[in-house]
Parts: C-alpha cells; sequence; structure tokens
C-alpha cells in the first residue's frame, strides 16, 4: 500500500456549526437522504470522520494541508463504503493522476469507524 489510513469517532452528532465549517451544501443534502434511508447512525460524524481518513491518507502522499471543503464526500449506506472527489489540483502519485478517494466504513458499540487505502 502507498497508504493506509483510519479515523475513529463516536457515533455521536457533532457539536454545532462543524458540519457547516467542513461540508458544502450538496454533502449536507446527502447526509440527509441518509438519515431518512438509514437511520441510527451519526451521519454527519461519518463524513467528518471520512475526511479526517481522506486527509490522514492525502498528507503523506503530497505533504500538503488539504482543507475540510476540498474533497467532497459521498457515502453509500448499503455496503459501507465512501468515495472522496478531490476539488483541488492533485499531483501524480507512482504515476497516475490523484483524483480522490475511496474508502470504508463501519458504525458499532457507539463507534464510527472509516479507512481508505491507496494501493502500491
Amino acid at each position: 500500500m502507498a497508504a493506509i489510513d483510519l479515523d475513529a469517532e463516536p457515533d455521536d452528532a457533532l457539536p454545532r456549526g462543524v458540519l457547516e465549517s467542513i461540508s458544502a451544501p450538496v454533502e449536507r443534502a446527502r447526509l440527509r437522504d441518509l438519515a431518512l434511508a438509514a437511520p441510527g447512525t451519526c451521519w454527519d460524524r461519518m463524513l467528518f470522520s471520512a475526511k479526517e481518513s481522506v486527509y490522514k491518507a492525502w498528507f503523506p502522499l503530497t505533504r500538503r494541508s488539504l482543507g475540510f471543503k476540498e474533497a467532497d464526500v459521498s457515502i453509500d449506506a448499503a455496503d459501507g463504503t465512501f468515495a472522496a472527489r478531490l476539488l483541488v489540483p492533485a499531483p501524480a502519485v507512482r504515476g497516475s493522476p490523484l483524483t480522490g478517494f475511496s474508502g470504508r466504513w463501519l458504525a458499532g458499540r457507539g463507534l464510527i469507524l472509516t479507512v481508505v487505502t491507496v494501493p502500491a
């Protein structure tokens, strides 16, 4: 693997105002849909955790910061995956253009776990 990065968070709602500071309106609309389709998981915290995993994979590969709003994350409730589309130019990694990341998530026992892997 070129990178493997994990984030763990409590399965609780984000503090007031945090969601707006880390997400775009389109991401918040997706979270509302997720909450209706699959209640019982704090999808705002899931988005935060997914973005944390993306950052943790991005930084070692690029040596640059990535803001929360510089990646558009969509979460699939049915199969436990998420995808992050980069909204900023990125360098090639191992000869291929870096356009995004894919990851997996799990929620249970009061925790949310997200992981991103980047094949070598």
